[in-house]
């Protein structure tokens, strides 16, 4: 299943890959009244964005701003609500209401780039004055139910309304490790439309976020029940996240597996598989049969049922029963049922995370350029698996552990991740790019900074750059000649300064 964020309207190029057509509609009704219609769209938003997208090869610098547009709501407390890829990287911010000339200025206050969401305010609040916040359905609407959709989709400048029903409802990942909620529509949904509302008898039931591009009219809405507890989880000013399970489970359909347990058929649930490695009080253990969240029963294939129209994934309980970090669980051990309190955490300490939202940091020593390996780096060379399947074979890491959990903490894989600047002392190397630094003089690097540090405070005439695989080269730069060409070669790139701003502080640090 091919999913895409759907941008904004400023976006031609996507506009024309996708082959989107906005599709605005005429005199829409669902059940509200022409009151309650022009208070709606008064709530309604546009929002225009300069985007400033990293560059992950040449992390010194930003990619060229791209101009795209997308759809807010306006919230209690004179806030908007939008998606997180319409103002993630977002050099500027513009609102504009219904039927308004004026760019107001805005900012990000709270962003949640796995769930989708952001909030933005603006610096004039008086925008506010006239444009009340839109009421929330905070119940699942049921599969049939009318929806209409508002945004600002291409194909034009005015507000757009069409018309749909809801499809379909489950609990799924979205990205970075989190799942939630999903709502499927059958409404046109088209670049720009993310972060418009979806209502149901005037009040909103979730936000617009993204469209299946490879079939017709199939849209997807984060529910108002998702957008509840990320507002509440932002109210302290920081986003946590929402607590899950990181146990492996499988299925109990397999009869054999059954019997290996010794069950009979009228017990149901979920087998665990591996235990969360991070949690070294995991109160599981292998081949114990998790039958209960709660008070709601766990079927053969982790469903759990909702209400007489819905069956959901049992995972999808822990957002509403977990109490300080703990999920209560009914399980089944040698024969014998047992209660437990599971803990769950919203993340996991993987050793390849996003940047969720930064930009990389960088140090540039001579003619390399070092950073941190980041699921966007390795994204972006995973178009084909070749390349990856090359990396195995030499015993990279960036292929051999992917996926994998930090060591220790602060842990970090080290990349040169440009190609090297044409410079002298690159004479007879070959070009290390996307090699993984394991020492520098003998000693092993444990993340970024501590390599910078190692550069740092060397008293070698020598610097030695071994690289973690079975077919690299080991580079010998002579320490102080390589600190001089550093300035020759940042002056001779347009490079403005040797690290990103986390780093200078640490290479800058008295020895």
């Amino acid at each position: 299943m091919n999913i895409r964020w759907i941008l904004g309207a400023g976006v031609s190029q996507a506009a024309v890959v996708l082959g989107l057509l906005a599709q605005g509609a005429g005199p829409v009704r669902a059940g509200q009244d022409d009151g309650q219609e022009s208070k709606i769209r008064e709530s309604v938003v546009k929002i225009s964005a300069s985007m400033r997208y990293p560059d992950l090869t040449h992390p010194w610098t930003k990619q060229n701003s791209q101009e795209i547009s997308g759809t807010g709501v306006v919230l209690d407390g004179k806030r908007i609500l939008t998606n997180a890829h319409v103002v993630h990287y977002a050099s500027q911010l513009f609102v504009e209401g219904y039927q308004s000339s004026d760019k107001l200025p805005a900012h990000v206050e709270a962003v949640a780039p796995g769930i989708d969401l952001a909030v933005i305010k603006l610096d004039d609040e008086s925008f506010f004055d006239k444009r009340p916040p839109l009421p929330r359905n905070h119940t699942l609407p049921k599969i049939k139910d009318s929806v209409l959709v508002y945004g600002y989709p291409t194909g034009g400048s005015t507000m757009s309304v069409t018309k749909g029903i809801v499809s379909r409802i489950e609990f799924t990942s979205y990205g970075e490790g989190t799942s939630g909620l999903r709502i499927q529509v059958d409404a046109a949904i088209n670049p720009g439309n993310s972060g418009g509302p979806a209502l149901i008898d005037g009040k909103m039931v979730g936000l617009i976020f993204s469209k299946l591009t490879q079939a017709d009219n199939i849209g997807y809405i984060i529910p108002a029940e998702e957008i509840d507890i990320f507002l509440k989880d932002v109210a302290d000013g920081h986003y946590d996240g929402k607590p899950a399970m990181h146990d492996g489970l499988q299925t109990l359909e397999n009869d054999a597996l059954r019997a290996y347990l010794g069950l009979d058929r009228k017990t149901q649930g979920m087998v665990v598989h591996t235990l969360d490695v991070s949690e070294p009080n995991d109160p599981l253990k292998p081949f114990d049969l998790i039958t209960k969240i709660g008070d709601h029963d766990i079927d053969n294939v982790g469903m759990v049922k909702i209400n007489d129209d819905l069956r959901l994934n049992f995972n999808y309980l822990v957002q509403k029963v977990t109490k300080d970090g703990k999920t209560p669980l009914t399980i089944i051990r040698k024969g014998k049922t047992e209660k437990i309190d599971l803990p769950v955490k919203p993340t996991q300490p993987w050793l390849i995370e996003s940047l969720k939202g930064r930009y990389p940091s960088y140090f540039i020593y001579g003619p390399l350029v070092f950073s941190v390996v980041t699921t966007e780096f390795t994204s972006a060379f995973d178009r084909t698996g070749r390349f990856y399947s090359a990396l195995a074979m030499m015993g990279s890491p960036l292929a051999t552990r992917r996926g994998d959990m930090r060591k220790f903490p602060g842990e970090e894989l080290v990349v040169v991740s440009s190609s090297m600047f044409p410079h002298k002392m690159g004479k007879g190397y070959d070009n290390p790019f996307t090699k993984i630094v394991k020492e520098i003089n003998g000693v092993p690097v444990k993340n970024l900074k501590h390599m910078v540090e190692l550069l740092r405070d060397s008293k070698e005439k020598f610097t030695t750059i071994l690289f973690d695989d079975k077919m690299s080269e080991t580079i010998v730069f002579n320490h102080q000649e390589a600190l001089k060409a550093t300035e020759d070669i940042l002056s001779d790139n347009g490079v403005r300064q040797q690290a990103s701003e986390d780093l200078i502080p640490v290479w800058t640090k008295k020895r």
